[in-house]
């Protein structure tokens, strides 16, 4: 019940959003091209984008795995998928492989298990158990995982935090939750490892799936 809860708080975040999403996040734009070169992605792999907002990572993510991989995403927002469908319709129409739902990281079905997972600025799912159980039953042995999102400032720099916050707020139902956001995400990972960004205010890190259950 808590989970769709948040959801439904999210959804009503993004509803007002979505026209001026794709040039709110131009500044953020290296570090979406920084998480997309961590899932080291090859000719023909399948990744998933999780939480895809408007498909801006389509068409590097596409570039890298070619016409003979296969790109999986979701997203809850319907004012957000439907500019991601605009762009994912168009793409398919010159021959790529896409695979777009409208659903929530808890109840999303996709069709086959991708071998990279592109985790860029979803926060609330990070912080959900929820989703994460039902997305890393859904990833292969050993996939790849990148994420990229906000966080606190270091302790030297915790005046700043209300900063964090605020930029956090307008988009995510738990925007306090910014210490080690990536938490969740990491303990079901091997090899994570991460580095800040912004300044402090960010991260981006990385790590793989177990190769089998414990």
């Amino acid at each position: 019940m808590a989970a769709r809860t948040d959801n439904q708080r999210s959804i009503a975040k993004y509803r007002s959003k979505a026209a001026g999403y794709d040039a709110s996040t131009r500044a953020t734009w290296p570090i979406r091209m920084r998480c997309i070169e961590m899932l080291q992605l090859r000719g023909g792999d399948c990744v998933l984008d999780v939480g895809c907002g408007t498909g801006l990572s389509f068409e590097p993510l596409l570039e890298r795995i070619g016409r003979q991989g296969r790109l999986l995403a979701f997203e809850q927002s319907p004012e957000m998928h439907a500019r991601a469908r605009a762009r994912a319709d168009a793409l398919i129409t010159q021959g790529w492989q896409i695979e777009l739902v409208l659903a929530s990281a808890e109840e999303v079905r996709l069709s086959t298990h991708a071998d990279a997972v592109l985790c860029h600025y979803i926060h609330d799912i990070s912080r959900s158990p929820e989703a994460l159980d039902n997305l890393f039953a859904q990833i292969r042995p050993g996939a790849r995982v990148a994420i990229a999102g906000m966080k606190f400032f270091p302790w030297f720099l915790a005046p700043l935090n209300l900063l964090a916050w605020l930029k956090n707020r307008p988009y995510n139902v738990h925007a306090l939750e910014l210490h080690q956001p990536w938490r969740l995400i990491a303990s079901r990972l091997s090899g994570f490892e991460w580095q800040p960004t912004q300044w402090g205010m960010g991260y981006i890190g990385s790590g793989r799936a177990p190769q089998s259950a414990p």
